[in-house]
């Protein structure tokens, strides 16, 4: 049956799913490089710590379905903090996620992904994504090597991201907001979940959940 398939992240993650960024004044006074400098300065976002917003961030997946197809979801409750340092080894993502929160848009296999089958939410009901350090992979993209907690187990998923801007209409006195956007990749049998899927996922080492995530994160403005 269609249920019988599908787990997530990563979480986030993923959220967390996932995303940090950093700022950094490279080749901003030469030149020569005005092109990096361009990049650099659309790339990183200002130094500080961000707070995700729940109301605009959300981590999907898309989970292998008896090898060739494919199953999508998300979860909808998505928190946690961005920590953005002009040293990238020094910028962190704290990421929290309400495993129940999971939408298929199917009730039936929504709740087989709730049981102990899968996500065991009354036991597990987080899942979390910790990070700290980034390296860039691209003028654009970073990728932050991130531990993913989901159903009791802890791997390392590495959350690749791009930070998508700040917001330009910002009313007086509210605070800085920025967005991201990432991916990742695992295996659900790497968490010790959908042990009756193995018909479905193949032999291959490949990952067999695909993750996205949406994040926007408002600054955080020191208390004077």
């Amino acid at each position: 049956m269609l249920y019988k398939k599908l787990f997530d992240l990563f979480e986030i993650g993923t959220l967390l799913f996932t995303f940090c960024a950093s700022s950094t004044s490279a080749a901003a006074d030469d030149p020569a490089k005005p092109t990096q400098t361009k990049v650099a300065a659309e790339a990183l976002p200002a130094p500080g710590t961000y707070s995700i917003d729940p109301d605009h961030s959300f981590a999907y997946f898309g989970a292998s379905h008896h090898v060739v197809g494919l199953v999508r979801g998300r979860f909808d409750e998505v928190a946690g903090t961005i920590t953005v340092s002009q040293d990238p080894a020094a910028c962190s993502v704290d990421v929290l996620i309400d495993a129940s929160s999971i939408s298929t848009q199917v009730i039936e296999r929504d709740e087989d992904l709730r049981s102990p089958a899968y996500f065991d939410v009354k036991i597990f009901p987080t899942m979390t994504y910790h990070g700290r350090g980034i390296r860039r992979v691209s003028e654009s993209s970073w990728t932050i090597d991130g531990s993913l907690t989901i159903h009791g187990v802890t791997k390392v998923v590495p959350l690749t991201f791009t930070f998508n801007g700040a917001f330009s209409d910002i009313k007086p006195g509210k605070p800085a907001r920025v967005a991201f956007h990432g991916s990742a990749g695992t295996k659900r049998a790497d968490f010790g979940m959908g042990a009756r899927d193995k018909g479905e996922v193949g032999d291959s080492s490949a990952p067999d959940v695909a993750i996205e995530v949406d994040v926007e994160a408002d600054a955080k403005v020191a208390v004077q």
